[in-house]
């Protein structure tokens, strides 16, 4: 048990207590932490804006401004989120948290905290590299431009995108972005056989907002190699900072042997 579990025992969170930082209109990632989470581990959320201007890996549509919105909100979630004595933060935003250098953003939640933290574009990465993975496809819900700056992080960090495929959500603005949660499931399962191509080491789902986890264990056995997606993996780089080393057998490559 972690010395916030200590100072905090709770009745359901008594191994553990994630938190969780999710933008204003996600209604995905949530429930699938919530289906996930093992006995004895409790979930714990808050929302905060998007900053969609601090996304650039390369930096060219990063305006100081943005990026001090951004930590100024994140300093605020974290710290909510720190009161409910977790063992561990999650900012819980693929395109957000896509920043260089890629601990930065986690680096600066464990200092308002006082605990781990972590990131779902980092949690990837992470995962991919434990995976021993370098060469991607990429399925996302998004427009070309969103789509291209995630080839160009993912480069930033040496992983090669080797074919990608977006379903144009959000090139008319974020009003459009409540219509990734309500894609249906053949919509999405179609779209990512479609992205796949050959070379590819593992199919990448990103956006926590996109809901895919009952359909991983499908894919990996479809396309025969791993599924690594945006709440998979966040779950998974949550867990293991919180001290859990729990397995699972439904929820793909990544959780089930990492």
């Amino acid at each position: 048990m972690s010395e916030a579990s200590r100072r905090h025992p709770t009745t359901y969170g008594w191994r553990a207590k994630l938190g969780v930082i999710v933008p204003p209109t996600n209604t995905v990632n949530e429930v699938e932490w919530q289906l996930m989470v093992p006995a004895g581990v409790s979930v714990h959320a808050t929302r905060m804006p998007l900053h969609e201007d601090t996304t650039s890996a390369a930096g060219k549509r990063t305006s100081a401004a943005g990026k001090r919105g951004l930590y100024d909100d994140v300093r605020l979630a974290t710290s909510d989120l720190a009161q409910a004595g977790v063992d561990s933060i999650a900012y819980g935003c693929t395109a957000g948290s896509m920043v260089l250098p890629i601990a930065a953003l986690s680096d600066f939640m464990a200092e308002v905290s006082g605990v781990a933290c972590v990131t779902t574009a980092a949690s990837i990465v992470n995962g991919l590299k434990t995976l021993g993975i370098s060469r991607i496809a990429l399925a996302t819900p998004y427009h070309d431009a969103l789509n291209q700056h995630e080839k160009s992080f993912f480069a930033s960090v040496g992983i090669d995108t080797l074919a990608m495929r977006g379903l144009g959500i959000g090139g008319g603005g974020p009003q459009e972005y409540p219509r990734i949660a309500r894609t249906p499931p053949t919509v999405i399962h179609d779209h990512v056989v479609a992205a796949d191509c050959e070379g590819a080491e593992a199919m990448v789902i990103s956006c926590t907002d996109f809901p895919v986890l009952d359909m991983i264990a499908q894919l990996e056995d479809e396309l025969a190699k791993p599924v690594v997606t945006s709440n998979q993996a966040t779950f998974w780089a949550a867990l293991r900072a919180a001290g859990i080393d729990d397995r699972f057998d439904r929820y793909g490559t990544l959780l089930r042997n990492c």
